[in-house]
């Protein structure tokens, strides 16, 4: 008998072929590789209008975009930012020769918790990175708040949130700058890309500057930029993918709902809840693994592992726990118990469009079969209990 093929926790979601084909012919006939050409120029236009954004800047890919967003807006010394993401997060500010200072997250959302954030400002604090974790929007308004009372820039890390909308309004207008994610692994992806969302148009001027090596014209360069600008390729897969990703976002929705129904009320397992007043696009679907599940995290990693299924441990480990990291004062695991607890409990199950509900019902059999069989649990990573993190 055949094995079964293996499902992995994500897989581009690409539209069809011969579909593509006449963008390219353009490309070929035009010679406009790069540079600001016309697709980028039409992507750019179509996608702000898509997000419901006045102004966005294409980027080659969202870690340069971050890098060249915190110096657009000249941000130095202390970035309060959260040790539960992806380590480009933090690495753009050690790009910029910034200090990251990391702050515990809310253990409902998992995004910063706003009054940790309040609690770790210094003298030499001037901004605040968060991130909208896995696409929940963070606490916008309390942020905001704190940035207006200490004059801190914000700069919302959105990778995970493209097309999240908040009461309305699309969670990326909130703060100084937001920065998209257009990686293969992503809910929209054009290969590899990103993009800058700015406030006004003399905001966006100066990222658009600073993205191709701070060229004003021929002759004129004003900052010290970098080569950060989008191809005509990946700008062309862009236009062709916003065709297409109304219908992805929405079978990412059918397979959140099926796991949800099919996992509930397992001892143990905690469904990270869905956003409150948000339109969510599921880029990813976490669950937190309890010491009252009959298995450890690790187990039950290594069990679907074993059945051909890849599910990721995102995010573990915590940022702060890297060797460029671990020396900072705010990297003391004892400062960040909700994150450890966190990093030590999740797993994100496979979601991406092709994945078929008999996938979803394979993946979750793996799961209620471990949960009737004990395993010997690894030791606890975290001090907070993760009795406690599932209790929130």
């Amino acid at each position: 008998m055949s094995q079964p093929q293996p499902i992995y926790v994500t897989q581009p979601d690409l539209p069809p072929l011969a579909d593509f084909l006449p963008y390219l012919e353009k490309i070929w006939d035009n010679r406009v590789l790069t540079n600001g050409g016309p697709f980028h120029k039409q992507f750019e236009a179509e996608l702000a209008t898509y997000l419901g954004v006045k102004h966005i800047s294409l980027f080659t890919n969202a870690t340069i975009a971050l890098v060249t967003a915190l110096q657009s807006l000249r941000i130095t010394g202390e970035v309060i930012t959260t040790p539960y993401s992806f380590v480009a997060t933090a690495h753009s500010l050690l790009w910029n020769g910034i200090k990251p200072v990391f702050a515990d997250i809310d253990p409902t959302t998992l995004n910063l918790d706003p009054a940790r954030i309040e609690a770790a400002i210094t003298p030499q604090t001037t901004a605040i990175m968060p991130i909208h974790c896995y696409g929940t929007p963070c606490d916008v308004e309390a942020i905001q708040r704190i940035a207006d009372d200490y004059n801190l820039k914000v700069i919302y890390d959105a990778a995970h949130a493209f097309g999240v909308r908040r009461e309305g309004e699309s969670v990326l207008t909130h703060g100084d700058l937001s920065v998209l994610s257009f990686h293969a692994t992503k809910v929209f992806n054009t290969f590899e890309g990103g993009a800058i969302i700015s406030p006004d148009a003399k905001t966006k001027q100066r990222i658009d500057h600073l993205k191709n090596f701070g060229f004003v014209n021929e002759t004129t360069v004003v900052a010290t930029g970098i080569n950060g600008k989008m191809s005509e390729f990946n700008a062309a897969l862009g236009l062709l993918q916003l065709q297409h990703v109304g219908r992805a976002i929405e079978r990412r929705r059918q397979i959140d709902a099926l796991y949800r129904d099919l996992l509930a009320g397992l001892p143990g397992l905690r469904l990270v809840d869905k956003p409150v007043n948000a339109t969510a696009n599921q880029s990813y679907f976490p669950i937190l693994v309890g010491p009252q599940f009959a298995t450890s995290r690790d187990a039950l990693y290594q069990r679907l592992k074993d059945q051909g299924i890849h599910a990721r441990r995102y995010f573990y480990p915590l940022i702060s726990d890297f060797p460029m990291y671990r020396g900072l004062p705010s990297a003391d695991p004892a400062g960040l118990p909700v994150a450890r607890a966190a990093s030590a409990q999740v797993l994100c199950l496979p979601i991406y469009p092709a994945l078929t509900d008999e996938d979803v019902f394979r993946i979750v059999d793996v799961i209620r079969t471990a949960s009737r069989v004990a395993v010997p649990a690894a030791p606890a990573a975290a001090t907070i209990s993760g009795a406690e993190l599932l209790a929130a």
